[in-house]
């Protein structure tokens, strides 16, 4: 009776109906099952041709290497007359860098291995004049005297005639920041380029970021594409064929277990409140810790800052003893010794200016710095459904850790800060800003609302339609006709199909009409007739 009339399919009132149950069990799957989680898990995972792969692969973001440099600005009072180094910090010297994944090859057990095409462009309009002058610790020669100091003096003999001699650079040279930074000719850099061990040996200039302005970069890295699970989404399965660090011997200081900075697992699949970063010149995976969630371009962002205790003394942090194997002390609390990845310079990481760190006599050494929150705390944005970073800046503190030694007496033991860093992408190209919004905020309200139409609308098919048929069936013709007599028959109002109010009018009027006969009417009062 719904789909048909008298026996015969109504193939409009059909089609009306099916349509209607389809749009009601499309809406219900729409708001039941996570269809919109499954497409975009589908684009998530790396894979050619994903969305994720593309950016991935060349991300377009506005990645900048920011680099500060600690100017000496009172050489003789330091190094003559025992005056704390007074430090002006000078910058930022801005470097873009032009990043691009080759030679790229996906495995079967869901990983992809690749290498970086990586070079630094200076960026002058944000940066200082890179033709400056600065005073700054001749890191070669500390270098040198600082691993002679303890050594007996008769061994020590030889260097102090050699370096009288040959070496003529005081302990606190000139340098410009691209020399610094990109390297310079340096006599005991270049010697030790030449008799080291190959796997030991520096390379032949002096430049404390000399290995990341290369066309190519030799590490290969290989990741996990989320094809296996989500949990490992963006983390370093290997590095350059080891699933270790090498500077290191014991985990969790050797775990490579971590991002390289392009994605990282969902927070809302993992559930952890830490995530791991890798940097090779930091020698080491940083943790960041989430603090809360944040808005950034409109999308839910969680925001995550350096752990507290990373660079804390293995007395305060027990898993930082395997940073410093085989030594009776871990160096000053604070402070992360990361020199078997310098060439065995005795080179500290720290948090810049020393933010959040308590006084010591390490960082009261110096005079200058001014720790801010702001401008020095490490701090990532990251969306928590997709494990997108929208912002990321990473920043450390190189710090030159001397021994005094009698080949530079007038140097003192001192940590000596060299250059503060600030890696990170603060653009995020547009198009990515708009699939991030529409895969989580859009969608967040977008679905549920459409299922919720679907579902009326389909309802509303079928109601619409059984309304109709029960319309067809019950008000035709006949029915109407039939009810139409059984009111009649059935009524007080009708007499011989004749309105009962008709005949008293016509007879009224018949009464009216007739000679010599007395007009009747109604008396509501009876006293009116025995008054007249």
């Amino acid at each position: 009776m719904l789909v048909s009339n008298q026996g015969e399919i109504n193939h409009a009132r059909l089609a009306v109906v099916c349509l209607g149950l389809f749009a009601l069990a499309l809406g219900i799957l729409m708001s039941t099952l996570p269809w919109v989680d499954f497409l975009i898990l589908k684009q998530l995972r790396l894979w050619n041709g994903t969305l994720s792969y593309y950016y991935w692969r060349q991300p377009g973001v506005n990645r900048l290497t920011k680099v500060w440099v600690f100017n000496v600005t009172n050489p003789e009072g330091f190094l003559s007359n025992h005056e704390k180094p007074k430090l002006q910090e000078v910058g930022p010297f801005v470097y873009r860098e032009d990043m691009e994944k080759v030679n790229i090859q996906f495995h079967d057990n869901g990983t992809v291995s690749f290498q970086h095409k990586k070079i630094l462009q200076f960026v002058p309009e944000l940066s200082y004049r890179r033709d400056v002058k600065l005073i700054v610790p001749n890191i070669p020669l500390l270098t040198l005297t600082s691993m002679v100091a303890n050594i007996p003096a008769v061994l020590r003999l030889p260097f102090r005639l050699g370096l009288g001699f040959v070496y003529k650079y005081p302990t606190l040279i000139p340098l410009t920041p691209d020399e610094l930074l990109f390297g310079f000719d340096e006599p005991i850099t270049a010697l030790a380029h030449r008799f080291y061990p190959k796997n030991k040996r520096p390379p032949a200039k002096m430049g404390l970021l000399i290995g990341r302005n290369q066309s190519l970069l030799r590490d290969v890295e290989t990741i996990y594409t989320g094809h296996s699970s989500m949990h490992d989404f963006g983390l370093l399965h290997k590095l350059n064929g080891l699933d270790h660090l090498p500077y290191w011997d014991e985990p969790p200081c050797n775990s490579i277990r971590a991002s390289e900075g392009s994605l990282f697992p969902p927070k809302d699949v993992t559930h952890s409140d830490v995530i791991h970063v890798f940097d090779k010149d930091l020698c080491r995976i940083w943790p960041l810790r989430y603090r809360h969630d944040d808005e950034k371009h409109g999308i839910k962002v969680g925001k995550y800052t350096l752990d507290d205790n990373v660079f804390d003394s293995p007395e305060k942090n027990p898993e930082n003893k395997c940073f410093c194997p085989g030594k009776k002390s871990c160096g000053p609390d604070g402070f992360q010794d990361i020199s078997p990845c310098q060439f065995n310079s005795p080179v500290y990481l720290s948090v810049p200016h020393y933010y959040g760190m308590q006084p010591s006599p390490e960082t009261e050494a110096v005079e200058g710095l001014e720790p801010s929150q702001e401008k020095h705390q490490s701090v990532a944005y990251i969306q928590p459904k997709l494990g997108v970073p929208l912002e990321v800046r990473i920043r450390a503190q190189l710090n030159l850790r001397v021994t005094h030694s009698s080949l530079a007496s007038n140097f003192p033991s001192i940590m000596f800060p060299i250059v503060w860093v600030e890696e990170g992408a603060e653009e995020i190209p547009g198009y990515i800003i708009r699939w991030i919004y529409a895969a989580t905020t859009l969608a967040q309200w977008l679905v549920p609302v459409a299922a919720y139409i679907i579902v009326a609308l389909g309802a509303s098919m079928i109601v619409f339609t059984f309304i109709r048929a029960y319309r067809s069936v019950v008000f035709t013709k006949e029915n109407l006709e039939r009810g139409k007599a059984k009111l009649r028959r059935g009524s007080s109002f009708f007499v011989n199909g004749q309105h009962r109010l008709l005949i008293l009018r016509d007879s009224y009027t018949l009464l009216q009409n007739q000679q010599g006969v007395a007009e009747t009417s109604f008396q509501p009062d009876p006293m009116r007739d025995s008054d007249d």
